[in-house]
Protein backbone atom coordinates (compact mmCIF):
# COMPACT_ATOMS: atom_id res chain seq x y z
CA UNK A 1 0.00 0.00 0.00
CA UNK A 2 1.28 3.45 -0.91
CA UNK A 3 -0.03 6.66 0.62
CA UNK A 4 0.48 9.90 -1.24
CA UNK A 5 0.30 13.42 0.14
CA UNK A 6 0.45 16.44 -2.14
CA UNK A 7 1.45 19.94 -1.11
CA UNK A 8 2.40 23.25 -2.67
CA UNK A 9 -0.83 24.34 -4.29
CA UNK A 10 -2.15 27.87 -4.04
CA UNK A 11 -3.14 31.02 -5.86
CA UNK A 12 -0.80 32.52 -8.44
CA UNK A 13 -1.08 35.11 -11.18
CA UNK A 14 -0.88 34.16 -14.82
CA UNK A 15 2.73 33.81 -15.88
CA UNK A 16 3.81 32.79 -12.41
CA UNK A 17 5.23 29.54 -11.08
CA UNK A 18 4.41 26.94 -8.47
CA UNK A 19 6.08 23.73 -7.38
CA UNK A 20 3.97 20.86 -6.17
CA UNK A 21 5.36 18.06 -4.06
CA UNK A 22 4.06 14.56 -3.49
CA UNK A 23 5.42 12.57 -0.58
CA UNK A 24 4.97 8.81 -0.75
CA UNK A 25 4.98 6.26 2.04
CA UNK A 26 6.27 2.76 1.72
CA UNK A 27 9.41 1.03 0.57
CA UNK A 28 11.15 0.82 -2.77
CA UNK A 29 9.70 4.07 -4.02
CA UNK A 30 12.04 3.87 -7.00
CA UNK A 31 9.92 0.98 -8.32
CA UNK A 32 6.80 3.14 -8.62
CA UNK A 33 5.97 4.92 -11.82
CA UNK A 34 4.52 8.27 -10.76
CA UNK A 35 2.17 10.66 -12.45
CA UNK A 36 0.34 13.93 -12.01
CA UNK A 37 -3.22 14.43 -13.12
CA UNK A 38 -5.63 17.34 -12.77
CA UNK A 39 -9.34 18.01 -12.72
CA UNK A 40 -10.83 21.32 -13.67
CA UNK A 41 -14.39 22.27 -12.73
CA UNK A 42 -16.86 20.48 -14.98
CA UNK A 43 -14.20 18.36 -16.64
CA UNK A 44 -12.90 14.84 -16.37
CA UNK A 45 -9.61 14.13 -14.66
CA UNK A 46 -6.85 14.52 -17.23
CA UNK A 47 -3.27 13.41 -17.51
CA UNK A 48 -0.53 15.97 -16.99
CA UNK A 49 2.81 14.23 -16.70
CA UNK A 50 4.47 10.94 -15.76
CA UNK A 51 7.92 9.75 -14.72
CA UNK A 52 9.46 6.29 -14.44
CA UNK A 53 11.05 4.86 -11.34
CA UNK A 54 14.59 5.99 -11.99
CA UNK A 55 13.55 9.41 -13.23
CA UNK A 56 15.20 8.84 -16.57
CA UNK A 57 12.03 8.79 -18.64
CA UNK A 58 9.16 11.24 -18.67
CA UNK A 59 6.02 11.85 -20.68
CA UNK A 60 4.13 15.13 -20.90
CA UNK A 61 0.69 16.13 -22.06
CA UNK A 62 0.92 18.49 -25.02
CA UNK A 63 -0.80 21.22 -23.04
CA UNK A 64 2.07 21.48 -20.56
CA UNK A 65 5.13 20.77 -22.69
CA UNK A 66 7.77 23.41 -22.27
CA UNK A 67 6.11 24.78 -19.14
CA UNK A 68 5.89 21.92 -16.63
CA UNK A 69 8.65 19.63 -15.43
CA UNK A 70 8.43 16.47 -13.36
CA UNK A 71 11.26 15.17 -11.23
CA UNK A 72 11.74 12.83 -8.31
CA UNK A 73 14.05 12.34 -5.37
CA UNK A 74 14.00 8.66 -4.51
CA UNK A 75 16.03 9.26 -1.36
CA UNK A 76 13.14 11.36 -0.07
CA UNK A 77 10.27 9.33 -1.56
CA UNK A 78 9.07 12.50 -3.23
CA UNK A 79 8.02 13.53 -6.71
CA UNK A 80 7.83 17.15 -7.81
CA UNK A 81 5.88 19.09 -10.40
CA UNK A 82 7.45 22.38 -11.38
CA UNK A 83 4.91 24.57 -13.13
CA UNK A 84 6.08 27.68 -14.97
CA UNK A 85 4.31 30.19 -17.21
CA UNK A 86 1.02 29.26 -15.62
CA UNK A 87 -2.20 30.05 -17.44
CA UNK A 88 -5.75 30.46 -16.11
CA UNK A 89 -6.66 27.21 -17.87
CA UNK A 90 -4.18 25.39 -15.61
CA UNK A 91 -6.55 26.03 -12.71
CA UNK A 92 -7.50 22.64 -11.30
CA UNK A 93 -7.11 20.23 -8.45
CA UNK A 94 -3.83 18.44 -9.03
CA UNK A 95 -3.48 14.81 -8.03
CA UNK A 96 -0.40 12.72 -7.55
CA UNK A 97 -0.68 9.05 -8.51
CA UNK A 98 1.44 5.92 -8.36
CA UNK A 99 1.40 2.69 -10.31
CA UNK A 100 1.93 -0.56 -8.49
CA UNK A 101 5.59 -1.37 -7.94
CA UNK A 102 7.26 -3.14 -10.78
CA UNK A 103 4.20 -2.84 -13.01
CA UNK A 104 4.40 -1.23 -16.39
CA UNK A 105 6.01 1.99 -17.48
CA UNK A 106 5.07 5.64 -17.73
CA UNK A 107 1.42 6.01 -18.61
CA UNK A 108 -1.23 8.63 -19.26
CA UNK A 109 -4.17 6.39 -18.32
CA UNK A 110 -5.83 7.02 -14.96
CA UNK A 111 -6.96 3.39 -14.80
CA UNK A 112 -3.35 2.22 -14.67
CA UNK A 113 -2.60 4.06 -11.45
CA UNK A 114 -3.43 2.21 -8.24
CA UNK A 115 -2.77 4.89 -5.64
CA UNK A 116 -3.91 8.49 -5.46
CA UNK A 117 -3.37 11.48 -3.25
CA UNK A 118 -6.13 13.72 -1.98
CA UNK A 119 -5.29 16.52 -4.39
CA UNK A 120 -4.11 20.10 -4.04
CA UNK A 121 -5.82 23.15 -5.50
CA UNK A 122 -3.99 25.33 -7.99
CA UNK A 123 -5.69 28.55 -9.01
CA UNK A 124 -4.25 30.82 -11.67
CA UNK A 125 -5.73 34.30 -11.89
CA UNK A 126 -5.74 36.34 -15.09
Amino acid sequence: QVQLVESGGGLVQAGGSLRLSCAASGRSFNRNVMGWFRRSPGKEREFVISINGSGGSTYYADSVKGRFTISRDNTKNTVYLQMNSLKPEDTAVYYCAARRQGVGSISSYTSQYAYWGQGTQVTVSS
